[in-house]
């Protein structure tokens, strides 16, 4: 009986490729043992069928940006382990091909306040992280935010205009009601607590909060607890 080989090893045999080749094969999810994707080079294969997909191609995964409509009262640690095969949005599921390798080096960025629901960015790029980074104060967050109490458009000028709170300046703020209990609210870089002093101001109580868009990213009708790929049309 043979002795278990490296895939990676197995691959080289089969197509006289370079290692690096071969490792870009596998790690880009274009080979198959017995049918099934593998994407670990060092995965040991005997006498099972080692074969090429379609279109398969040795080049590096491209880096990736997940979005997740996350759920209120998760870390940004859980909210990244909750982003598996399995969780991702079916009606997204055919825009790229989901590898392993997607779930691993993620960065959360700009990070939601604790008890937030909503969208949720992890990435891979530098591109994107170091955009997002350089850009955060002058990027819109745009909240739904559900609430007890009532408020006059006047209030919501004031807001925009800019308003202090214990003496302390608050970003300015657009704000309009979505419906009779659920204010929509835009604001630039909201640190922690910023839009529940924004609420207290306008004397409205916060019963819920959800974040739906950072910049010119939205998540769209994405199920709460779902991910989804950011396209590369996408733009923050």
């Amino acid at each position: 009986m043979s002795e278990p080989v490296r895939l990676s090893k197995r691959l080289i045999e089969q197509l006289g490729c370079s290692r690096r080749e071969a490792e870009q094969y596998i790690e880009g999810g274009w080979v198959t043992v017995d049918g099934v994707v593998v994407e670990q080079p060092q995965f040991k294969v005997e006498g099972q069928q080692v074969a090429l997909l379609p279109g398969a191609r040795a080049e590096a995964p491209a880096l990736v940006t997940l979005l997740l409509n996350q759920p209120a009262g998760m870390d940004p640690e859980s909210a990244r382990a909750s982003m598996v095969m399995d969780t991702l949005s079916e009606a997204h599921s055919q825009d790229v091909r989901p590898l392993h390798s997607h779930f691993t080096r993620l960065t959360c960025m700009a990070p939601l306040e604790r008890g937030v629901s909503g969208l949720q960015l992890f990435t891979q790029d530098w591109k994107v992280s170091g955009k997002i980074e350089r850009d955060l104060r002058k990027l819109e967050q745009e909240f739904i935010i559900e609430v007890r109490g009532e408020a006059t458009p006047q209030a919501f000028e004031r807001l925009a205009r800019g308003v202090s709170r214990n003496e302390r300046e608050l970003p300015k703020a657009k704000a309009s009601w979505q419906n009779e209990t659920h204010l929509r609210m835009v604001v630039k870089n909201p640190q922690r607590g910023d839009i529940s002093d924004l609420c207290a101001s306008l004397k409205l109580e916060i019963v819920s909060m959800r974040r739906i868009r950072v910049g010119g990213v939205s998540m769209g009708k994405l199920p709460l607890g779902q991910w989804r790929y950011v396209a590369a049309t996408e733009r923050f």
